[in-house]
């Protein structure tokens, strides 16, 4: 009822503009950071310079620790394997959704030409399924909007990318105003009017996929999962140290992110499970295994 109350009276803007901000400093790589800055000012200070230097010795030891070592796939990995990946069991799919997060829209207007981020699968599986399922709807989820402002919508650079690679277009249908995975969810339900019996896939990265199915859930649009864009490898890889320090900060804060939106929607009434996975799903779900 808390969560209910929650999700019932508060302002969606609030909530977007607050989690951008608050995520932006507790960010692992901008908060290591801002410690070492922080323990150099503190040193300045005679009285607090041993407590400063150490400060900073400790976050930048924290900062080379964390960067090297696979403590990163550790976080991904439980997120990467909610969901196992989709297998072809010969069931019709009526169809598909791509949530945004590929694409970088800003660039690809300024281009003229679409300009893809390192979710790239997103873009590629859909393309792919399209082909395979020439008689399924695409819906493709994704809008503007930054914490500073408006920006370009993601969702029609993509369609019109599709488009010119000879997808035809009355199978595409744009939802260009989300800018949060509970927005994506309820805006594709709005637009594509989902009808019992119907098999729509979802797409979306691997360790995004349980926060993503959250949420449809949440607006009852029943998805079959379809997780692409996976970080981690298997077996032995996973337990290798990082080549570079930015690697490992990169999925670290990759994955603290999903686990704290995890918390997050749920505390917020946004999902009804704080862990969604492929043993909690409805018939719809289990049919793809």
């Amino acid at each position: 009822m808390f969560q209910a109350q929650i999700a019932r009276n508060e302002d969606p803007r609030v909530f977007y503009y607050l989690s951008k901000v608050t995520w932006f400093f507790a960010t692992p790589s901008n908060l290591l950071i801002s410690v070492i800055l922080l323990g150099l000012i503190l040193a300045l200070v005679r009285r607090l310079r041993s407590i400063g230097i150490g400060l900073s010795l400790i976050a930048t030891l924290a900062t080379i620790a964390l960067g090297l070592l696979p403590i990163a796939n550790y976080v991904l990995l439980p997120l990467e394997e909610r969901f196992p990946t989709f297998r072809d069991d010969g069931r019709r799919v009526d169809g598909i959704i791509l949530l945004g997060g590929s694409v970088e829209a800003a660039d690809s207007a300024s281009r003229g030409m679409i300009v893809s981020n390192e979710s790239a699968e997103r873009v590629l599986d859909t393309i792919q399924l399209a082909h395979r399922y020439p008689s399924a709807r695409i819906l493709i989820s994704g809008g503007g909007g930054t914490v500073f402002g408006d920006g370009a919508a993601e969702a029609p650079i993509i369609a019109a990318y599709l488009k010119s690679i000879g997808i035809d277009p009355t199978r595409i249908m744009v939802e260009d105003r989300s800018r949060t995975t509970s927005e994506n969810a309820l805006f594709s339900r709005d637009l594509a009017k989902p009808q019992e019996g119907e098999r729509w896939l979802l797409v979306t990265s691997a360790w995004h996929m349980p926060r993503a199915v959250g949420v449809f859930e949440k607006v009852d649009f029943p998805v079959t999962p379809y997780p692409v864009d996976f970080r981690t490898g298997g077996g032995g890889n996973n337990h290798r140290p990082f080549g570079f320090i930015s690697e490992g900060l990169r999925r670290l804060d990759l994955g603290t992110k999903e686990w704290a939106g995890l918390i997050g929607y749920y505390a917020t009434g946004r999902t009804s499970r704080l862990f969604p996975g492929a043993q909690d799903s409805g018939p719809a779900g289990r049919a793809s295994r």
